[in-house]
C-alpha cells in the first residue's frame, strides 16, 4: 500500500534509522578501538532525530492508534520498544554499549521500524478516514519541527569499509 502523505515524515526518518542499523549490522563485531566513535554516533542520532520521532509518535500517533482496540497490543508492543531503545540510547550517550550491544540496539529498531510501517501504518491508512489521516499530518509535521531532516553522516571510523 502507498504510505499516505500524513506518514510519510516518520517513514522518511525510519529510512535513515534503518540506514544506521544495515551500516553497524554490516560493521559488526565492531572492534573494541571503534567503539567509542559508533556510541557517539548512535548517541548523536537518537539526540537529532530519532529521540523526536519516538516523542511525536507517542504524543500524536499511539494515542489516535489506541481508539482503535485491535491496535491496543501493538502500541503497547510499541511503546515497550520505545523504552529498551532509550535505556539503550542512553547508554551509547555514557559509552556503556559493548560490540554486542550495538547490534542487538539496531536489530531491535529494525524489527520495531518494520512492525510500524508494515502493521501499524498500513492499519491506520485502513482504519482512519482521509481528514483524520490530514489532521494527525499537520500535528506529527508540528511535533518533528525540531528533527533532522538529513540522514547524518558517519565519520571515517563509522564510515563502511569494503570487506576484506
Amino acid at each position: 500500500m502507498l504510505r499516505d502523505k500524513s506518514l510519510i515524515p516518520l517513514s522518511r526518518q525510519h529510512q535513515h534509522a534503518l540506514a544506521l542499523c544495515v551500516r553497524i549490522d554490516r560493521a559488526s563485531p565492531i572492534r573494541e578501538d571503534d567503539l567509542a566513535a559508533w556510541q557517539k554516533e548512535v548517541a548523536e542520532h537518537f539526540r537529532a532525530e530519532i529521540g523526536i520521532h519516538f516523542t511525536a509518535e507517542e504524543q500524536v500517533l499511539f494515542p489516535l492508534a489506541l481508539r482503535f482496540q485491535e491496535l491496543v497490543p501493538l502500541v503497547e508492543e510499541l511503546q515497550a520498544d520505545h523504552i529498551w531503545l532509550r535505556d539503550r540510547f542512553a547508554e551509547a550517550k555514557r559509552q556503556k554499549l559493548s560490540s554486542h550491544d550495538l547490534s542487538a540496539l539496531a536489530q531491535r529498531l529494525s524489527a520495531h521500524i518494520r512492525k510500524e510501517e508494515r502493521r501499524l501504518f498500513e492499519r491506520l491508512q485502513e482504519l482512519m478516514m482521509p481528514e483524520e489521516l490530514a489532521a494527525m499530518g499537520e500535528n506529527l509535521d508540528t511535533a518533528l519541527k525540531d528533527g533532522g531532516q538529513t540522514c547524518l553522516l558517519p565519520d571515517s571510523t563509522t564510515r563502511l569499509r569494503p570487506r576484506k
